[in-house]
């Protein structure tokens, strides 16, 4: 059955509709505080500094590279910072006409998405839903919950009722989750997104790299390597997925841009 339309829902259930594509490119992207914030510069520690030219010079050609029509962000900041990116990409020949910005708890890093395809109202048609998430880092200052375990699974809980409610409640049985997870595919937080009970919700996108490698984010710190970052396939949604897997652009020089690794996936839609 072809795929006419496409809707993304993120908290606050925008609707996109496709026109004119036999193939999408959705795209997940951690930009690394793409934001006003303290930070090191060049070995000097600015306070109140937006995200440096060279890393957003960076970000910019990986996109380009690869030009997904659908590209779900984290870390963004304010909607200005969204439209800056979105201009700068126009200027350079990648335009996505529409830009859509959403809220959460972290008043500083928004999930965003930048489109080819136009939003619209309604669930005409037949369609497929895609949910932009970021869990909480591991990061913590509270000491009963190390790592932020039991914070980031009980996130993944609500996210994971709320996708019920917007997919298999209304009837709906296709849909993508996109983002960066902040753990391991086999941990808690990652298992929300698989299962509810006896309910099935999907799966993990087998995703690597052009050397095999399958890893996304890199803590320099610890010199640790981590798949974080990807996508969750309904069982209906996945015999769109073109090969059955998606892609981690390695880029050299990508980690210059962020501290995560775009990936990627292209859909058959007829």
């Amino acid at each position: 059955m072809p795929l006419r339309h496409l809707i993304l829902v993120g908290l606050s259930c925008v609707l996109l509709i496709s026109e004119g594509f036999a193939e999408l490119r959705v795209a997940t992207y951690n930009l690394n505080n793409y934001l006003i914030m303290d930070r090191r510069v060049a070995d000097r520690w600015q306070p109140s500094y937006p995200k440096p030219e060279s890393e957003k010079v960076i970000i910019r050609q990986i996109i380009l590279e690869n030009a997904p029509d659908i590209l779900a962000l984290q870390e963004m900041g304010t909607p200005g910072f969204l439209e800056e990116l979105r201009a700068d990409l126009a200027n350079e020949g990648l335009d996505y006409a529409h830009a859509v910005h959403l809220s959460g708890p972290d008043p500083e890093r928004h999930v965003a998405l930048l489109s080819k395809v136009p939003p619209v109202e309604g669930e005409n048609g037949e369609v497929f839903k895609l949910f932009i998430v970021h869990l909480k880092s591991k990061y913590t200052v509270h000491k009963k919950d190390p790592e932020s375990q039991l914070r980031r699974t009980r996130e993944a809980q609500a996210c994971r009722n709320r996708i019920v409610e917007r997919t298999f409640d209304i009837g709906v049985d296709r849909f993508l989750v996109a983002g960066d997870f902040n753990d391991h595919p086999d941990s808690g937080p990652l298992r929300r997104f698989y299962s509810r009970g006896e309910l099935q919700l999907g799966d993990l996108v087998p995703a690597a790299d052009s050397r095999g490698e399958v890893w996304t984010y890199f803590y320099e710190r610890r010199g640790q390597y981590s798949l974080v970052d990807g996508f969750v396939v309904s069982p209906e949604m996945a015999p769109n997925i073109k090969a059955g897997r998606g892609y981690i652009v390695d880029t050299p020089g990508a980690l210059d841009g962020s501290d995560h690794r775009m990936v990627y996936l292209d859909l058959n839609i007829n």
